[in-house]
């Protein structure tokens, strides 16, 4: 298949950044003044990039100072959240339309906030639709910006690099073929890797997940991840439980591990298992880590926890569905063949993806057992997805914040010699 453009040219992370150090410390800030960083995080990913940002930067700035929109992870290492993360957690195209009224209200608090009092440096993760109007008017106002998680503007909505263009000084990119793209169109541009690769080991202590989940070493396990947003839940939840029915139906012995993102969605998953009183289904409050490292395969929603399913080298059946009107627009405007991380990554069909009226048990439940039926495609997969391991491990909130240091460090140069030239 055709790559999806020149730009498509895997950047690579050969040599790892140089330690933490205080490079800069001093022409960036004044002694004794906390460094003060905006930042919005609006999901569970997003929060998981920013608490690793914020703890590398910490190292640099011991009196780091950090507020705007952050999730448990970053309010634990201090951040201060003006709003709970949960409520830029939106899907689709037709759904954020009907909180918009709430959105813009928070977007245009947050821009009066920033500006009144501005931050040294402004992160954006991820959330483009919400952050990059939020950056453009923040950059326009003098302060410094950075968007943490590409958009995926190489796939669809093209339009957005203007945009792009215009609302931010530095970009962060976690997948190693988007760097190309921003340096074509000249948007300064980091590749850092991602975290996750960092945090999880290149080998997964399975036999480990299943004791603490009480689960036996033989057991056969499929655990079932319908996605961390409410939107996706009500979508994917009913879904995946019927296709592990039919899976169970087809394979008496297999077990089920459910993880819920959060409290909310538990409460509304085991609404959902009540209509399964049979279906041998572990619920799980958070632990979705333990969840897949315990799994011998897994059916898993199109996003970000198909980049963690990968690294714990677990064979996948990605599914989705939105609302219809969302899907006819969304699909029109799609530049890519794939929709799955591990396929943009590889370039090619790794795992299957069965989306929208495709998406059905019977056929989410044939792929999920082929891998039973296949232990040498099963062998394979886990070999490619070592590979992609090794591919995105470049210490990346290092790396990240090594590059906000940079841009800090450029600002307050340029500063001082405009001050000098007045």
């Amino acid at each position: 298949m055709a790559a999806i453009g020149p730009f498509w040219q895997a950047e690579t992370c050969s040599r790892p950044p140089a330690a933490p150090t205080k490079r800069g410390l001093n022409r960036v800030t004044v002694e004794d003044k906390p460094l003060r960083i905006g930042i919005v995080a609006g999901e569970a990913s997003g929060d998981i990039l920013g608490a690793g940002l914020i703890a590398a930067l910490e190292k640099r700035f011991p009196k780091l100072e950090v507020e705007g929109i952050a999730g448990p992870r970053m309010l634990a290492l201090g951040a201060k959240s003006l709003f709970p993360m949960e409520r830029l957690s939106v899907m689709g195209l037709v759904e954020p339309l009907k909180r918009l009224p709430e959105l813009l209200k928070i977007r245009r608090t947050l821009r009066r906030h920033f500006i009144d009092n501005p931050p040294d440096l402004f992160v954006g993760i991820d959330s483009p639709d919400f952050n990059l109007t939020l950056e453009e008017s923040l950059k326009a106002a003098g302060i410094p910006t950075v968007h943490y998680v590409s958009p995926s503007v190489w796939a669809w909505r093209r339009g957005r690099i203007r945009k792009i263009t215009r609302a931010v000084d530095h970009m962060l990119t976690l997948l190693p073929f988007e760097a190309g793209f921003y340096r074509e169109q000249n948007v300064p541009v980091t590749f850092v890797g991602h975290p996750l690769a960092d945090e999880i080991p290149l080998h997964t202590d399975t036999a480990a997940a299943r004791r603490e989940l009480g689960f036996a070493r033989e057991d056969r396990v499929i655990a079932l991840l319908p996605g961390s947003r409410g939107g996706e839940v009500r979508l994917l939840g009913p879904l995946f439980l019927q296709t592990a029915s039919w899976c169970q139906q087809h394979r008496p012995e297999l077990k089920f591990v459910m993880p819920a993102a959060n409290e909310q969605r538990l409460a509304e998953l085991k609404t959902q298992l009540e209509a399964f009183p049979d279906l041998p289904v572990t619920l799980l409050e958070g632990n979705s880590h333990r969840a897949l490292a315990a799994a011998d395969n897994v059916l898993i929603a199109s996003g970000t926890a198909t980049l963690e399913t990968m690294l714990l080298k677990k064979p996948m059946v990605v599914a989705y569905k939105m609302a219809k009107f969302s899907y006819a627009i969304f699909s029109r405007m799609l530049h890519t063949p794939w929709v799955a991380l591990p396929n943009l990554l590889a370039q090619r069909e790794l795992v299957p993806e069965i989306l929208q009226d495709d998406a059905t048990p019977e056929n989410l439940g044939a792929a999920l057992l082929r891998y039973f039926d296949d232990p040498l495609l099963y062998d394979q997969l886990q070999r490619e997805f070592d590979d992609l391991h090794q591919q995105l491990r470049c210490n990346a909130s290092e790396r990240a914040a090594d590059a906000v240091c940079k841009l800090l460090e450029t600002e307050t140069e340029t500063a001082n010699s405009n001050n000098h030239t007045l």
